[in-house]
């Protein structure tokens, strides 16, 4: 049947079991991702803007410079949607029967999580560096201190998490590939070869001897009845 065991799903229509889905490394990176996203975008946007004493508007802890709260809370956001657009798909995939289809879920996973890797590395950077040359007057209460420095570590971690997703979507990818023999359009070349029946030379069966089944002379030299027939020359 078409789309069975194909790309790291079994058959199409099969009951949804959730505790192995739950114990499915992409589903666990999945999670944990979706945590990181929620963890970043809540320290960023609850302890991520500070003021000075004298001042009344607030500024971003990274440095004043609101790009890079903006970039954090963005990016915490969407991967945060992107996570749960993911474990949906999860759900729904072994429901896929067409292979075509699997196969661009699985491409789509690649692609997507490897840019949401190097998207929470240009984070990462970003946020450090902009950390690093802080000053300290800007931030005399030393407040939001442990939030940033959250949101940096769990950036860090980020980058693998969805490394990791792109890389097991790749493996079914792969898996997928190599079980090609369940599309309906696959055909085993040895099968082919050795399935065909056998024709004698000339399209003639084979009979064994005196069976009368063998081929008369079409130049009428012999009658059919065993004797021989003279020839006039």
């Amino acid at each position: 049947m078409e789309g069975m065991q194909a790309y790291g799903a079994g058959k199409a229509g099969g009951a949804f079991d959730p505790v192995t889905f739950l114990q499915q490394p992409q589903t666990i990176l999945r999670i944990v991702s979706w945590l990181f996203s929620i963890v970043i975008f809540g320290c960023i946007a609850n302890e991520g803007y500070i003021n000075r004493p004298d001042e009344v508007e607030e500024y971003c802890i990274f440095n004043r410079n609101q790009n890079a709260c903006n970039y954090g809370v963005f990016m915490g956001s969407m991967a945060f949607l992107c996570c749960v657009a993911f474990l949906v798909l999860d759900v729904y995939f072994p429901q896929i029967s067409s292979v075509k289809d699997r196969k661009k879920a699985v491409l789509a996973d690649i692609g997507i999580s490897a840019f949401w890797s190097f998207m929470w590395f240009v984070g990462f950077c970003l946020l450090a560096n902009q950390w690093q040359v802080t000053k300290q007057e800007d931030n005399p209460l030393r407040e939001g201190g442990d939030a940033a420095r959250a949101a940096i570590t769990f950036s860090f971690f980020s980058i693998f998490t969805w490394a990791g997703q792109s890389f097991l979507a790749f493996q079914r990818y792969k898996l997928g590939a190599d079980s090609a023999l369940f599309s309906h359009e696959y055909t085993d070349p040895s099968q082919d070869a050795a399935g065909a029946p056998y024709t004698s030379f000339g399209g003639d069966d084979l009979e064994s001897p005196g069976g009368g089944g063998g081929q008369p002379n079409s130049d009428g030299a012999f009658d059919g009845s065993g004797g021989y027939q003279r020839q006039d020359y």
